[in-house]
């Protein structure tokens, strides 16, 4: 069945446009809560964080207008990473969180994610329940006059994801002696990061925690990282961190001014568990966008790669199902189930600076454990409500021609972004000129194919 509002993480769209309204999330509240809330007379809660964005003001009051209205008590959280709500949603004993964040995007768009009470992300199955009672008449889901729910804002959520999140760190380190700069984007984790970081010894100097509504994401965070790169050498950090828009992934840059990205990082965490006999099921769960050069290393390893499509919460469907407690997507989601629930950039962070703690060496040398496949990745815009470029018989062909020029030397993957109407073109392998060659042909034939559509 056709989705009409939930995409591959959650509802996402531009505010104050179709389906990011106060209309469609009221209707989110009043579907939800009827669809989580049981027969029984509990009291039942839903929690709710955000991210900094301007239009949060706006959705969240509609999001609780809906959830009180179908009798579900609300708290607020306020701004806090995805992982937090996640991980206070199970803690709170909530029937349902939600967390009102577009992550990496601009910020114009905005977002509504849910979590189950277990607080993983929803399932497919449940979405489209949602969306079946959605459409339904507003009243059909109203909670009597002395069932309905109370809002209540709470001030320690942000103290309690701390807590939770040091506790990760080994109790025998600390980071004491490291300067670490941090780049939270200014958005859900410019509170959070910047404390967790400091009482546990380091020496902060920090960017991106001045968020104003507009500047989420804007030149810094974890998809720009030229701030960091500047502020870690004229300061000499040994290490910069920078997250993204909701602080569930992360980017490291080393002393030297290098960009690691998440595939390096799930590497360094599987060598570092594996050592200490901590990683199950010999190996880790990573997208088709992981480069060949991560597979590779871990083969050496004698750890198996297992790939899924694009989309971390099709990684913890797959490190669920078959027990694996590593896995991520090259951008820099890394899932450690050890932990978490969903994807944690400052979790993954203080991973990371514990095998560089305990290994006495400095960031380039411990982060860098493979040599990249060439890998080129270009996107291609095309216009909502047009025919599909992906359909055309020139892209199709354009496509089946590329992976022919790549056998046996690399791949091609080509799909349509699960966020953005986007055609995303990927492709690696060990002939760069050939890598080239294949996606600029095919990025030619969507062009062609979009502008024509």
């Amino acid at each position: 069945m056709t989705r009409a509002y939930f995409g591959t993480d959650g509802i996402r769209g531009t505010a104050n446009s179709f389906p990011m309204t106060p209309e469609v999330a009221m209707r989110v509240g009043l579907a939800a809560g009827k669809r989580f809330r049981s027969a029984d007379d509990r009291r039942h809660l839903v929690v709710i964080g955000k991210d900094t964005r301007l239009s949060g003001y706006m959705l969240e009051p509609a999001l609780t207008a809906g959830f009180t209205a179908a009798g579900m008590d609300v708290v607020l959280f306020g701004p806090l990473p995805t992982p937090a709500v996640a991980m206070l949603t199970r803690s709170l004993r909530a029937d349902l969180g939600v967390m009102l964040s577009a992550s990496h995007n601009k910020f114009a768009d905005n977002g509504i994610k849910l979590f189950g009470p277990d607080g993983y992300k929803m399932s497919d199955q449940a979405e489209l329940e949602i969306e079946q009672l959605m459409d339904g008449k507003l009243d059909e889901h109203l909670a009597a006059p002395d069932k309905l729910g109370r809002a209540r804002r709470i001030d320690d959520a942000q103290a309690r994801y701390v807590e939770i999140v040091k506790a990760t760190f080994p109790k025998k380190l600390t980071l004491k002696g490291l300067r670490i700069v941090i780049d939270a984007a200014n958005g859900a984790g410019y509170k959070v990061a910047p404390v967790a970081l400091y009482e546990l010894g380091a020496e902060v100097i920090k960017l991106g925690v001045d968020p104003d509504g507009f500047n989420i994401n804007h030149e810094v965070g974890s998809t720009d990282t030229r701030s960091l790169k500047d502020a870690v050498l004229k300061f000499r950090a040994d290490i910069g961190i920078a997250l993204d828009g909701d602080a569930d992934r992360v980017v490291i840059v080393d002393e030297k001014g290098n960009t690691i990205d998440g595939d390096q990082l799930m590497a360094l965490i599987a060598k570092n568990w594996k050592e200490q006999g901590t990683l199950t099921k010999g190996g880790i769960v990573a997208t088709v966008m992981s480069n060949l050069g991560l597979e590779r290393f871990l083969d050496g390893l004698k750890l198996k790669l297992e790939r899924t499509k694009v989309g971390d919460r099709y990684v913890v469907e797959q490190m669920r199902a078959k027990g694996y407690n590593v896995g991520g997507e090259q951008s820099g989601h890394i899932i450690l189930s050890d932990f978490s629930t969903t994807g944690d950039g400052l979790l993954a962070a203080l991973q990371v600076l514990a095998v560089i703690v305990q290994s006495g060496k400095p960031a380039s040398e411990v982060c860098k454990l493979f040599e990249p496949a060439p890998q080129i990745l270009e996107n291609v815009r095309y216009e909502k409500g047009k025919p599909d470029p992906m359909e055309a018989a020139a892209v199709k062909d354009a496509i089946r021609a590329a992976e022919a020029s790549l056998t046996g030397t690399g791949r091609l993957l080509v799909r349509k972004s699960g966020t953005e109407p986007l055609v995303r073109i990927m492709a690696e392998g060990d002939d760069e000129r050939l890598v080239r060659a294949a996606v600029n042909d095919v990025k030619a034939a969507v062009v062609a194919a979009a502008k024509a559509a």
